[in-house]
């Protein structure tokens, strides 16, 4: 199984799956003031509303990111 890193928020957890990521960006062209990848910790889950993470998540075209609720 690949590692996988969560960032979590109460109403859930953005998961990401660092060795699936193609690195096209959607994520932080879609949602910048979530995905930020010149930051250490490069997802702030209070960047924006669980259904907006949620829905950008959903966008991932290689499937690295993913939501769960809390």
């Amino acid at each position: 199984m690949d590692a996988e890193v969560k960032y979590k928020t109460k109403s859930g957890s953005v998961i990401w799956k660092p060795k699936v990521c193609a690195h096209s960006a959607n994520c932080v062209n879609g949602l910048p003031s979530v995905f930020k990848p010149t930051q250490s910790t490069w997802v702030d889950v209070d960047g924006a509303t669980p259904s907006e993470i949620e829905e950008q998540v959903g966008n991932c075209p290689s499937g690295a990111l993913s939501w769960s609720k809390a």
